[in-house]
């Protein structure tokens, strides 16, 4: 009777020769025809290609998405009294802390901070901030919302400085 170990160390072992047997088979093919080499160029090429295509086709629908969700909240509306904002700014700053742990969450934490920038006074400022203190992947998303949104005027406040009276460098 045959051992169990002898019929896997045997299968193990000619699965190896083959694989051993293909890669230098393929190495010679690889060295030596001409045909070979111009198909797996050609192969190479058309994977590139496809790949490009896949990246390209996922940015539009990325940015399709990203333009529905400000479309549906300018639809939604923002609040217009004081108190209103103010407690519908805080809820989205929060609301963005808690999606933006997610990975896979960046567009709706993005979205949340979006709306919070839209209630909020002076945007710049706001903006700043942000990007001291949110994650990057979600800031791109949020700098793709912004410049879609044509209505809202990120001109930063610079705490009353009026750059002007700044002195010039001389050059």
């Amino acid at each position: 009777m045959v051992q169990t170990s002898t019929v896997v160390t045997i299968s193990a072992a000619t699965a190896a020769t083959g694989l051993l047997a293909y890669a230098i088979y393929f190495d010679y093919q690889r060295r030596a025809d001409p045909n070979f080499r111009r198909n797996l160029r050609r192969e190479e090429r058309r994977q590139a290609r496809a790949e490009k295509e896949e990246a390209v086709a996922q940015t539009k629908q990325k940015r399709k998405d990203i333009q529905g969700s400000i479309d549906q909240a300018a639809e939604e509306g923002f609040p217009t009294g004081v108190n209103e904002k103010e407690q519908f700014f805080m809820d989205h700053v929060q609301k963005g802390e808690l999606l933006a742990a997610d990975p896979t969450k960046t567009i709706d934490a993005a979205l949340a901070f979006y709306k919070a920038l839209k209630v909020y006074p002076t945007p710049g400022d706001l903006i700043s901030i942000y990007d001291k203190t949110v994650d990057k992947r979600v800031l791109d998303v949020l700098a793709e919302m912004i410049a879609y949104d044509k209505s809202l005027d990120i001109r930063g406040s610079t705490n009353g400085i009026n750059l002007s009276d700044l002195p010039s460098a001389g050059l």
